[in-house]
């Protein structure tokens, strides 16, 4: 049985310390204040209202500043790099891409800042890299999901980037 905390207890106003994400704080590209609603980010369209951005109609006298995916994609620095590798990426590269597009265009409609930014062939392998860490996680496990194989993720706080590779 889970117990409540008492509304007049000295923590029950303060944010948990393990729901707390470290990233945000050292995120070059993250949001550094709110800005004035609304913002029209001007090369994509995206707005930001409410402390968010989403996809919609600004109005013509909305402020215009790049939104954090678009200066990202810009600057060419990923927050999330997904590598697919092995002998079954190669046989079924153009599945595989299908699959990553799939989950993007899914989460860009609810999501404005996870986007794509490319998706490259090497030799061995197809690189795919993400404005949106959480993207490059989901778009590992719906590949993972689809096709098995082995998926390990890693996070370099020193970087600020999610890696995850996945090889069948």
């Amino acid at each position: 049985m889970r117990r409540e905390r008492s509304k007049t207890h000295p923590a029950a106003g303060q944010p948990r310390r393990d729901r707390i994400h470290q990233s945000d704080e050292k995120d070059p590209y993250a949001t550094p204040a709110k800005l004035p609603d609304p913002t029209v980010c001007p090369t994509c369209g995206a707005m930001y209202r409410k402390g968010r951005w989403i996809w919609g109609a600004a109005p013509a006298d909305a402020q215009r500043t790049a939104c954090p995916a678009c200066r990202r994609i810009a600057d060419g620095y990923p927050a999330g790099i997904v590598r697919f590798s092995g002998p079954f990426a190669q046989e079924h590269a153009d599945e595989i891409r299908g699959l990553v597009r799939h989950v993007e265009e899914r989460e860009k409609k609810e999501h404005a800042l996870k986007r794509i930014i490319a998706v490259e062939s090497e030799a061995d392998a197809i690189v795919v890299t993400t404005t949106d860490e959480h993207l490059a996680r989901g778009i590992g496990e719906a590949v993972h999901h689809a096709y098995q194989g082995e998926i390990d993720y890693r996070f370099s706080e020193a970087e600020n980037v999610l890696r995850v590779d996945w090889k069948r």
